[in-house]
This record gives C-alpha cells, sequence and structure tokens, in this order.
C-alpha cells in the first residue's frame, strides 16, 4: 500500500512546518520541480492556482498517477502547471509546487487537462486573459478536458463549452446559468460526459469522474481495481450521470 501514498504528496510541502512566516516562502528559490514523465504515456496536466481546492486537485490526481502500477495499459503521466514556479497556496492551507509555468518552453503537449476549482473561479479568475487563452489553446489540442466544481467556469469563459451540455458545483448551477445563458447546463448529475469535455460537480464526487474517464480508456476492470486501491465502491451504474453519445 505504501504507493498509494507516493506522488502528489511528495510534491506538497507544508511551510508552516518549518515557519508560519510567509517570509520563509518568499526567500525559496523560485523553481519548478521535476515531473516525471513515462514513456509512451498520456500526458495529463493539472491548472493550478492560488485558492485551488485539496479535493478537487488531489482526487483526480490520485486516480490517474495510479494508472502507472496497473499493467498492460498506457499509463498517465501526471503534472502540475502554473502561472510561475512559485508555491501555489491552497484554499485549505497546503503550499504546492508546480511543475511547469504556462509558458514554460519544455511544457509537454496536454493530452488530458484538468482544471480543479479554485477560491475565484467565479471572479477574478475568469479576468485574467492570460490564463483562459492558455485553457483555450490547450483544449484545442488535448483529447480531453476536464473539469471539477467550479473549474467549469473557466472552461465556459474560455468558450469552449457553448455546444456541449456541462454541469458544475450544485449550489453554484443558478450563477453559472446567469454568467453564461448561451449553455446548456445539467443538475442533479455528478458529471457530464460531451465531446472530449468532461464536466463534473466536484467535491469529493471528483473521484467518480476521474474514475469514469479511467473506464472510459481502460476498461470497467481496470477502474475497479484503481477504485479498490483508494477504498472506494465503484459502479458506473449505480452514478447519476450524463454521457452524450450522439450530437
Amino acid at each position: 500500500m505504501k504507493n498509494l501514498h507516493i506522488g502528489l504528496f511528495s510534491l506538497v510541502m507544508m511551510v508552516s512546518c518549518a515557519s508560519s512566516d510567509d517570509s520563509a516562502v518568499a526567500q525559496m528559490e523560485l523553481s519548478c520541480v521535476s515531473a516525471e514523465l513515462l514513456e509512451d504515456s498520456y500526458h495529463v496536466g493539472f491548472l493550478i492556482m492560488d485558492g485551488v481546492y485539496n479535493t478537487e486537485l488531489t482526487a483526480p490526481y490520485d486516480i490517474f498517477q495510479h494508472t502507472k502500477y496497473r499493467d498492460g495499459i498506457k499509463p498517465m503521466s501526471v503534472f502540475m502547471v502554473a502561472e510561475s514556479c512559485a508555491p501555489v497556496k491552497s484554499f485549505e492551507g497546503m503550499s504546492i509546487l508546480p511543475h511547469y509555468t504556462m509558458d514554460d518552453p519544455e511544457l509537454p503537449r496536454i493530452d488530458i487537462l484538468v482544471v480543479p476549482s479554485a477560491e475565484h473561479h467565479l471572479d477574478s479568475d475568469l479576468e485574467n486573459e492570460e490564463m483562459i487563452s492558455w485553457v483555450n489553446k490547450i483544449s484545442g489540442e488535448a483529447l480531453f478536458v476536464t473539469s471539477h466544481c467550479d473549474g467549469a467556469f473557466v472552461l465556459a469563459k474560455a468558450g469552449l463549452l457553448d455546444d456541449v451540455q456541462s454541469t458544475t458545483f450544485p449550489s453554484d448551477i443558478e450563477a453559472y446559468r446567469k454568467m453564461f445563458p448561451q449553455l446548456d447546463v445539467k443538475e442533479d448529475v455528478l458529471f457530464v460526459h460531451d465531446g472530449k469535455y468532461i464536466t463534473s460537480a466536484g467535491g469529493a464526487k471528483s473521484f467518480e469522474a476521474a474514475l469514469y474517464l479511467a473506464e472510459h480508456l481502460y476498461g470497467a476492470e481496470i477502474a475497479r481495481r484503481l477504485a479498490q486501491g483508494l477504498v472506494i465502491d465503484w459502479d458506473l451504474e449505480q452514478v447519476p450521470h450524463i454521457k452524450v453519445t450522439q450530437r
């Protein structure tokens, strides 16, 4: 079970262990950490920024990172992308070191873009034109684009969801509809898969959305084994979701 605890947590630095003074962070050398890129793997990029919510980041990260322990499949290489190499402070207070910056010339091709929710995804983050433009560009090249909770607001702002069905955090559905009245918004489901886009309600249910993509790519048995490793009962037929199969 040791393998279940490596990966993301080796990249998370709890600055408070060293000092509660934010100056400790400021004095650190600002350099991104190395990412492990497996041969013949899906490259999965997580877009993170200050205020990112722990669960919407760690849930899909756990699921996707554990694919490298399953034999006979094309695994996923996971990494985090931010505006700079400075530690990103999550909403819950963790300081997280990114692997790449958005303008890093060494940034690998991103096959699967993951946009976890962050504290300001309904307001100031949507005014970040550089970030929105980057999401739009990367999405055009990606095989899948996924969001968790209010990450859907970022995808919608980038104009990516105008022609697909989508969902977001349940209590933000009305705000989502008001801000983007052109969207076909679904509620009372945990996630929606339409084309290359998978939008989820977020929270702890981010595990379900990530397991769904794993099952879509690898089949039900692999998804079940990934879930079992994290002590999750997984049965897609029992999960309220929408998969759009025709357009």
